[in-house]
């Protein structure tokens, strides 16, 4: 049951980084790129660290992995900021939709 469990967590975390894949080929400007990199990655790791945590044999494992992943949450939500911050600063504009186009 726990291998299946694992397995679904995994496939979800697998979905969520093909999703910010996505998103960050797709978007349209550098702020909106950010935010499916910051938010739905963390998700995905979020998800592949809780499969793992069911394949853990001991309880250190599992507090190292939960750990792995906190850092993981710190650093992208830093690093997110400090490319917005400068974009921001060196003028890069949010993207506007254009009036009367596509919503």
């Amino acid at each position: 049951m726990l291998d299946l469990l694992s397995v679904v967590l995994l496939s979800a975390g697998a979905f969520f980084f093909l999703a910010g894949t996505v998103g960050l080929l797709r978007f349209p400007d550098v702020y909106t790129r950010l935010h499916a990199l910051t938010k739905v990655d963390n998700l995905g790791l979020g998800f592949v660290v809780l499969a793992l945590m069911l394949q853990a044999g001991s309880l250190a494992e599992v507090l190292k992995l939960a750990l792995i992943w906190g850092l993981a949450l710190a650093a992208s939500a830093a690093i997110g900021y400090l490319v917005a911050h400068n974009a921001l600063e060196s003028g890069v504009r949010p993207w506007q939709r254009e009036p009367g186009g596509p919503p």
